[in-house]
């Protein structure tokens, strides 16, 4: 049977449509962003453009009401004067004492301290650029109209606290923009997460469900093969390829559903997967157990624990080529069984040490990547722990970690 499409391909599809979809989001942000601020630019512009007229009228109404005569109409300057409701504003003399202010709210326990505010808002005001200064008479060349005209106003103003906030809210409007584009792409994310664990439980349950057939052939093949040679020693080796074959079903079978997992010791486990391993592998390769004297009770799925520690030390064997050390350590501390699996293969860049837990990385031709990620899957969602690469060193090897806990 051959497969229509390589399922390696399966993540980077993944992948590829999931950075598509990313990149397209993030260029309508930074599209909607800068329109925003070009708009919001431009608005800002012409509100301080008006802001700037409204002054300008109104300090021409303080001049008219300081050389108001008997003669002056002053209902249109008062009401021009006590319609600034919203622009910040203080009137000095030419000496620089504050004569009034408007539509400045401050709280102050001494005149000092009213005086020393209105001082320092004054000077920001100027250094803003926003003063006027209106003269009582006209300039003339005559020396006593010179020092009339010494004697003026100072109009010094602000923006307004609507302008103010207006000023601001492209900014805001940009910091919620990129608050709902990481929402999406985290829910993006997640569900391409879990379309890709859909897949992979899909494949290994329908793998289980096609090994059953061959399966139950070769254990009618092996009784036929014992009535007819109960002699022949090749048989019972058969045998243990077949109930090898069973486990490896039992295995995938188990992969997507809650497995129930009672108290084993763990060492005996660990002994197993290394007695299968050293049979299997060169004579290069040396495995080396430091574990507990006493038995390290702990609750587990037996299989597919198994799986996980061989699934290591066939990883290991191939960044070793064929021929180094496995060194397989478990120790307690207070709550927590810990296992390391270190090799002295080729090592992982450290960039790389969370990608080679996502399903489809592989290094090898003909790898799937599925190993450590059904890896990370069996211990962190069915044992409730943690495994992840404690250690690794290009050219010197890699020790990974499983963290498991000893009362589940």
């Amino acid at each position: 049977m051959r497969l229509i499409y390589d399922v390696r391909d399966l993540p980077m599809q993944w992948t590829d449509r999931y950075r598509s979809i990313r990149n397209i989001l993030i260029l309508a942000a930074i599209l909607i962003a800068a329109v925003s601020l070009v708009f919001s630019h431009y608005l800002l512009r012409d509100m301080q453009r008006d802001v700037s007229s409204k002054m300008n009228i109104w300090a021409e109404a303080m001049r008219t009401l300081n050389t108001a005569d008997e003669n002056t109409d002053l209902n249109l300057v008062l009401k021009v004067i006590n319609d600034n409701t919203t622009i910040p504003v203080i009137v000095l003399n030419e000496k620089g004492d504050v004569l009034q202010f408007r539509n400045l709210k401050f709280r102050y326990t001494t005149p000092e301290d009213s005086i020393d505010y209105l001082q320092n808002k004054v000077h920001e005001m100027r250094s803003q650029g926003h003063s006027i200064k209106i003269y009582y008479t006209e300039p003339s060349d005559s020396l006593q109209s010179h020092k009339v005209k010494d004697e003026y106003l100072e109009i010094v103003y602000e923006d307004s606290l609507t302008l103010k906030r207006l000023a601001i809210y492209p900014y805001l409007q940009i910091a919620i923009l990129a608050i709902f584009i990481l929402i999406l792409i985290f829910a993006l994310l997640s569900l391409k997460r879990a379309e890709q664990n859909r897949v992979w439980v899909g494949l290994t349950k329908e793998t289980a469900h096609q090994l059953g057939t061959p399966i139950s052939s070769l254990i009618a093949w092996q009784e036929i093969l014992k009535d007819n040679h109960p002699n022949d020693a090749i048989i019972p080796e058969m045998g243990k390829d077949i109930e090898r074959l069973k486990l490896i079903a039992e295995r995938f079978s188990k992969v997507g559903s809650r497995p129930e997992l009672k108290e084993e010791d763990l060492k005996e486990i660990i002994w197993h997967v290394v007695d299968y391993i050293s049979m299997r592998s060169s004579s290069k390769v040396k495995i080396i157990c430091s574990l507990p004297a006493t038995p390290v009770k702990v609750k587990l799925s037996a299989p597919l624990f198994e799986w996980v520690v061989e699934n290591l030390c066939k990883n290991a064997i191939d960044a070793m080529q064929g021929k180094g050390q496995i060194t397989i350590t478990a120790h307690e501390i207070t709550g927590l069984v810990i296992i390391d699996v270190a090799d002295t293969g080729k090592g992982i860049a450290k960039n790389h040490w969370k990608s080679v837990f996502m399903p489809g990385y592989t290094t090898k031709e003909r790898g799937w990547g599925l190993g450590l990620s059904l890896a990370k899957r069996i211990i962190e969602e069915y044992h409730h722990g943690r495994i992840y690469v404690r250690n690794s060193e290009i050219g010197r090897g890699t020790t990974f970690r499983i963290e498991l806990r000893v009362k589940n």
